[in-house]
């Protein structure tokens, strides 16, 4: 009799149900962004698989790389460094953060991280998600922390649909910030550069500078600035200018190690035309200060690089050398990837 009287309820109940009592159910659409791998780049870094870009993801990172509320005093964004005609980096010596205050470094080009195995001069990140904490925190930065970061923005109308939008729901995390920042980052590959189109044969060809200086960095710099990145992810010390500051060590900082002093990690060289200062610290205002330095000698280390110290401590360059040379690295200039 029991079960008569369940089933007559289910019965009743399910009869009772209107057309406007159907509820569809929530799909979550954030389709992932297909991401172009160009031409023999390395392979991509492997966290890239754990935060794959996605549409609202990549929109979120985009307005949070700009967002001035991820400072102390609401005056500075990760975009205030790293600025895109620059390919996103910029113009000073040393990085300035909140109230004038001078970093350590150089702000270093954002391009390509997909493919990058180590993050920052030092190689102090592994993971691309694990490196905005670092300028947030960073007292010459932007000396705030990531709990006041999202008090900020956490009743912004705005960033609640973003993260809707983004991962399902509207709850703000720290997690969130970092992978959202994470994916837009991971969008900026240039690849479209003279050097790109002579390559993949595209109509371009290069001026006789400009093929000479190609001969001449496959002669003397390609060991170092190798692969489509045009680095090799190694630490070298290469014998430039030290860094003053006392807090300076390079790469030791990260390994503890005396023989990792003063190495950082080798710099692309893709879009070069557009970052000066060059240096870990701005030590040289042009290319052609750099080349000169190199041809003069650099200072003598216990841990110079081979290269340099098996050819006394230089790299012997003639005047048109290094002119020819300037001309074939502006080839790696990406006018669309600085958007010119």
């Amino acid at each position: 009799m029991k079960k008569i009287l369940l089933s007559f309820f289910i019965i009743q109940l399910i009869s009772s149900c209107t057309k406007e009592d159907v509820y569809e159910p929530f799909i979550f659409d954030n389709p992932e962004i297909e991401i172009s791998i160009p031409v023999n780049f390395p392979e991509l870094n492997t966290s890239f698989y754990a935060n794959v870009p996605t549409k609202y993801g990549v929109e979120l990172g985009k307005k949070l790389f700009n967002e001035k509320r991820l400072s102390a005093d609401n005056t500075i964004s990760c975009s205030s460094c790293h600025m895109q005609e620059n390919a996103f980096a910029d113009h000073n010596e040393k990085g300035i953060g909140i109230e004038g205050r001078i970093g350590l470094r150089n702000a270093p080009p954002i391009q390509n991280m997909a493919f990058m195995q180590f993050y920052n001069w030092d190689g102090n990140k592994l993971v691309l998600e694990n490196q905005p904490l670092v300028p947030i925190i960073t007292f010459v930065e932007m000396d705030s922390s990531i709990l006041e970061v999202i008090g900020k923005i956490e009743n912004d109308e705005e960033y609640l649909n973003l993260f809707y939008n983004a991962f399902g729901d509207k709850e703000i995390t720290a997690d969130r910030i970092y992978n959202s920042i994470g994916q837009f980052e991971y969008t900026l590959i240039s690849a479209n550069s003279k050097y790109d189109k002579v390559k993949r044969q595209e109509g371009e060809e290069y001026t006789d500078e400009e093929a000479q200086g190609y001969q001449t960095f496959q002669d003397k710099c390609a060991s170092c600035h190798s692969s489509e990145l045009f680095t090799d992810q190694s630490f070298r010390n290469i014998g430039f200018p030290i860094n003053p500051d006392s807090e300076e060590g390079g790469r030791s900082r990260v390994t503890g190690e005396i023989d990792d002093y003063m190495r950082f990690r080798v710099p692309s060289l893709r879009n070069i035309e557009y970052t000066a200062p060059y240096g870990s610290f701005g030590q040289f205002a042009t290319l052609k200060e750099v080349l000169d330095y190199l041809d003069n000698g650099v200072l003598d280390t216990d841990n110079l690089d081979p290269i340099l110290k098996d050819n006394g401590n230089r790299i012997p360059l003639t005047e048109n050398e290094k002119e020819n040379l300037i001309s074939f690295l502006t080839t790696l200039s990406d006018s669309e990837f600085v958007g010119q």
